[in-house]
């Protein structure tokens, strides 16, 4: 199966989903931006895009070449309350990255905001619509092709983006960092999934706090949740790049190791092949990850959807399919694991004796 070339005309995300066709979403950016220098842990605000935007370029490209079709604006906290003057440049600037990268592929350029910080001490609906509908006035001035609200821990406050989002002619996915627990006033993923549909979501699932496993019992009690009710949506899943099987209700920021010690909790390519499989299987088709979630991880969850896509993305041209190119080793026993049998079943090793397997949170 050879990479794909150039596209000709873009489907919208709607389209595309009608079709059945499988939507790859991007990975990381503030943890990565962090590791490369260019975020500061802490205030996790995107100033980036406007101090050092070839970074984030860099960014965006490589998960273009990995399989990515949706480049997401880096606009993550970059509301008013979070950035005062600084926030409509590092809005725009975002949207102008963004389109960029996405017109050398088959990409569509989502306008993105989060849960705000105002929400846990003030539930002013107003002001916090307002800041909302802030961002949104330059999505629309920038044309982003579609919306996405997401990391939103209570479906009220996820529920009033919806509604400020839905004032633009765009379509509207939404996503909530939560668990299978529910949201943090206890209400349910199923309940938390009718609300954002019946508020006006085409879309609804997860993003980030929650390794690829967790997320998909959450979207699996989303979609239950739906049926239910008798409401159809689709879904989308972008979990963390990290395993956390230990997590509380709050995620893996309860973690001791959270945010500068979880790359031993890294999952491997293989690990992200059997999510992506698993998400297929459960009726999702907007697949993606957020915080760990490298472009080598798209490309994995590109390779495993293949088949059903198509075409492979541009980045496989230096990738052997599991582990293939191995073959070429001077090593017997490295030729040896040239086989899919091999990584399915690999069960790796951290290199710490001393470190136990699981945490405990703090919380």
């Amino acid at each position: 199966m050879a990479p794909a070339g150039r596209p000709g005309a873009k489907k919208g995300i709607l389209e595309r989903l009608e079709s059945g066709e499988v939507v790859i979403g991007d990975g990381s950016f503030l943890i990565t931006l962090e590791k490369r220098g260019y975020v500061k842990a802490g205030v996790w605000t995107p100033e980036a895009v406007i101090e050092h935007p070839d970074a984030v370029r860099q960014l965006h490209m490589e998960f273009l070449r990995a399989g990515s079709n949706v480049m997401q604006t880096f606009t993550f906290s970059a509301s008013e309350d979070n950035m005062e003057s600084k926030w409509e440049d590092v809005n725009a600037a975002a949207c102008d990255l963004a389109r960029e990268v996405a017109g050398k592929g088959d990409a569509l350029v989502a306008g993105g905001i989060c849960q705000t910080s105002v929400y846990k001490y003030h539930k002013d609906e107003a002001r916090i619509k307002k800041l909302f509908r802030l961002q949104l006035e330059v999505f629309a001035q920038k044309n982003v092709d579609f919306l996405i609200a997401e990391y939103f821990e209570h479906v009220e406050e996820a529920v009033w983006a919806v509604e400020v989002l839905k004032e633009s002619d765009r379509p509207v996915a939404v996503t909530m960092c939560i668990g299978p627990e529910g949201d943090m006033h206890d209400v349910t993923p199923g309940e938390c999934a009718v609300r954002l549909v019946k508020a006006g979501a085409s879309i609804v699932g997860v993003n980030c706090r929650f390794g690829p496993e967790t997320s998909l019992k959450t979207v699996k009690l989303m979609k239950e949740g739906l049926e239910r009710a008798g409401l159809k949506a689709y879904l989308m899943v972008q979990p963390l790049g990290f395993h956390t099987p230990d997590c509380s209700k709050e995620g893996f920021v309860d973690l001791p190791e959270y945010p500068f010690g979880l790359e031993p909790r890294v999952a491997t390519r293989w690990d992200i092949q059997k999510y992506a499989r698993e998400a297929y299987n459960l009726g999702v088709r907007y697949i993606g990850g957020c915080c760990g979630f490298e472009p080598y991880h798209i490309r994995a969850i590109a390779e495993e959807l293949a088949p059903e896509r198509g075409f492979l993305p541009l980045a496989s041209e230096k990738h052997g399919s599991w582990g293939s190119g191995l073959d070429m080793h001077t090593k017997p026993w490295v030729r040896a694991r040239a086989r899919r049998e091999y990584w399915e079943n690999l069960l790796p090793a951290s290199g710490r004796p001393f470190c136990p397997s699981l945490s405990k949170p703090d919380d």
